[in-house]
């Protein structure tokens, strides 16, 4: 009796832990959506709020109920990460924009106008916008699931990938522990599939909100569980094993926010524990190690 009404509360407790990443997630996609159709407000101020909020929200709710209590972050831990999001936004991704993106984007729209391309992703409706977005990001994912693989596979792409595999406790605030050069695989995918389809700049906003907001669930220190989303999304369950320690978890669940390309293309692993995160010897490396890691030899590299 005792075992089925153990078992009862476990499956409840599971249940409830399967709701705040789609209620976010989803539900911030509808209100950025909505802002857009209806103008019940600015939805450009709204999209930067709700982007604003996830890294602080996540950050204390760790601290109230952390998956693992050897995952907390140090002072020295929060500095580091700190930093990192800082130089996402204020550094890196106003640089990529500049010399990088748009120049693909302006090649890719040479492109679609020279082949007469009919196809576009608009939309003007909260239903259309929300399916426009999702159809975005399941071609960006596609994309950006397999230049992870190859991260993975070959040394050479493996050298600027190999930072973010390098953290050994998961926070939402390592989403953005992602080198610099990096940027160059995770920014292709949108720079194509924006540009090429003149997806339009409304979607782009949901897009963003759904993209963002699921990656920085799946590096939280949350005991979180997948549920009915982790069929389609990638969750924290999935991507915590994605950082497992050991090669064989680590070289699975590639996809960024989808994980639907993993199932189709038969990397998926629904194991819900990882033992450790990190890679090689699993040791913290230093800021300036995390850094010149492109740089240093294959050797070098292996013994990290």
């Amino acid at each position: 009796m005792q075992e089925a009404v153990s078992s009862q509360n476990d499956s409840l407790k599971d249940l409830l832990w399967s709701l705040p990443q789609p209620f976010v997630v989803l539900g911030s996609a509808v209100l950025v959506a909505t802002a857009i159709t209806t103008g019940w407000t600015d939805a450009d101020q709204l999209t930067s709020i709700i982007l604003l909020l996830p890294i602080p929200t996540l950050l204390l709710w760790e601290r109230l109920t952390p998956r693992r209590g050897d995952w907390l972050l140090n002072w020295r831990d929060f500095l580091e990460d700190s930093l990192w999001v800082l130089a996402t936004y204020m550094i890196w991704v106003p640089l990529y924009d500049e010399y990088y993106d748009t120049p693909i984007s302006n090649a890719f729209d040479w492109l679609r106008e020279a082949s007469a391309f009919p196809v576009t992703i608009q939309a003007e409706t909260t239903l259309g916008l929300l399916s426009m977005a999702f159809l975005a990001m399941l071609m960006t994912e596609f994309i950006y699931y397999w230049l992870h693989r190859i991260q993975h596979r070959y040394m050479f792409f493996w050298r600027m990938h190999a930072t973010h595999h390098h953290i050994t406790k998961m926070s939402a605030a390592r989403a953005d522990r992602t080198h610099p050069l990096e940027f160059m695989a995770l920014s292709i995918g949108p720079a194509i599939i924006l540009a090429f389809f003149q997806v339009s700049g409304d979607v782009i906003s949901v897009f963003i909100t759904l993209r963002l907001t699921t990656v920085y669930f799946n590096h939280c220190n949350l005991p979180l569980r997948s549920g009915l989303f982790g069929l389609i999304f990638t969750t924290a369950e999935w991507h915590a094993l994605h950082h497992s320690l050991e090669r064989d978890e680590s070289d699975r669940n590639f996809g960024c926010a989808l994980i639907i390309w993993d199932r189709v293309f038969g990397t998926f692993n629904g194991n819900p524990n990882v033992a450790r995160v990190g890679n090689g010897t699993g040791e913290q490396l230093s800021l300036y190690m995390q850094l010149t890691m492109p740089f240093r030899s294959d050797e070098t590299l292996k013994n990290l």
